[in-house]
């Protein structure tokens, strides 16, 4: 069967609650219907929120992370930072964050071993189990801490490390951040509350299960398993190579969480391609659409081979690492790339003649969001060029 280009972009349009008729009634909804958010820049989080909710609401988002708990920040794939249904963050630690957070651990410990200052640590791994257990204990003791105050709590968290010795960049450092990040990566721990506003990177950490309760971990066949279903449910049909590059994967690994799955083969006009059995049916064409898509937003970010959505403009909007900045899209398409100058206000580069139809409602767009944000100003960790020059 084929499934052309056409038909990917109505459903990425539909399913990914981009066309104003399919917008979401809450952030959940959002946050299940793509699988994950993005969350390396706190920021990214809120607006691709927004931008797919009937009525946008920065205080609803903070409701769901911090109140309701119905979302959660977690390490997942690609040893990124998500934020994902609160259901869904057992399934991502046994398919992905163990795997990364063994990678890390045995990276720790070589960096203390070699690393260690003024001199290295010796029997590195049994040093790092124990400060990690008194690292929980004092979190369990406080209820809720920042690692500056776990620091001041754990002394042996103030071991230095001595990174890229003799070169240029060459940097002394605390432990504490790695021992703390890896808590998080092996599920002990979670970012609760930033310290600042929801543009904020800095989190007050808190035991995983006082903040989430007790939580079953899958079988990581059955995790991996059920992680590519809900990833083809939102993404496909899509390549084999796409479900690889978007968890993180051995080839293996994606090869087994398939054979669990059964997806049927298809064809793209990009090649080979599979897509859920009971998924084949054409999803009707949506109406005019556009939208403003923050920096690493799922939608962008869903697929190694984004021909069918970003065509000759890939350079222009992703950066050397594959990181998006922020971008305009109509129909399926990046059209433009879009930003906040220092006082907040939006504005916008189309790279390609879109017509006056769609800059109109690219303009009715700009409106909705500047409304949401007010004087807010977004800040891109990964802007290309063009969107620094946008900027000013």
């Amino acid at each position: 069967m084929r499934i052309d280009e056409a038909q990917r972009r109505a459903r990425l349009a539909r399913r990914h609650m981009l066309a104003a008729q399919d917008r979401a009634d809450d952030i959940t909804q959002v946050a299940d219907g793509l699988v994950a958010l993005h969350a390396t820049n706190p920021s990214s989080v809120f607006l691709s929120a927004l931008v797919r909710m009937r009525k946008p609401s920065t205080a609803a988002v903070e409701q769901a992370l911090y109140d309701d708990r119905s979302l959660v920040r977690v390490l997942g794939m690609r040893r990124t930072v998500f934020v994902v249904p609160r259901e869904l963050a057992p399934v991502v630690q046994a398919a992905c964050t163990d795997d990364v957070a063994a990678r890390e651990r045995r990276r720790l410990v070589q960096q203390l071993t070699r690393n260690g200052h003024p001199e290295p640590v010796p029997d590195a791994e049994t040093w790092l189990a124990t400060v990690m257990d008194e690292t929980e204990r004092a979190l369990r003791a406080r209820g809720s801490a920042t690692t500056q105050q776990l620091a001041g709590d754990v002394p042996s968290l103030r071991q230095k490390l001595l990174l890229s010795p003799g070169k240029k960049y060459e940097s002394l450092v605390n432990v504490a951040g790695s021992v703390v990040a890896l808590l998080a990566a092996e599920g002990r721990i979670v970012r609760g509350r930033p310290r600042g506003s929801w543009l904020s990177s800095q989190y007050v950490w808190e035991p995983m299960d006082s903040w989430l309760g007790d939580q079953e971990k899958p079988d990581p066949d059955a995790a991996r398993a059920e992680l590519a279903r809900r990833w083809l449910g939102a993404f496909g049909p899509a390549q084999v190579a796409d479900l690889k590059w978007w968890t993180g994967w051995t080839m293996a690994q994606t090869r087994k969480a398939l054979a669990a799955v059964g997806p049927v083969e298809v064809e793209l006009d990009c090649g080979p391609g599979i897509a859920l059995p009971d998924d084949l049916a054409p999803v009707p064409e949506p109406e005019p659409w556009v939208a403003l898509l923050p920096e690493l937003d799922p939608t962008a970010m869903g697929w190694a081979e984004r021909s069918f959505y970003v065509g000759e403009h890939r350079k222009a909007v992703f950066d050397g690492s594959g990181n998006v900045c922020p971008t305009v899209w109509a129909d399926g398409r990046i059209v433009g790339v879009w930003g906040q100058r220092p006082g907040g206000e939006i504005v916008y580069l189309l790279l390609t003649d879109v017509g006056a139809d769609v800059m109109a409602r690219v303009d009715a767009e700009v409106a909705r969001l500047g409304e949401c944000l007010g004087d807010v100003r977004a800040v891109p960790k990964f802007p290309t060029p063009l969107a620094r020059e946008l900027t000013g």
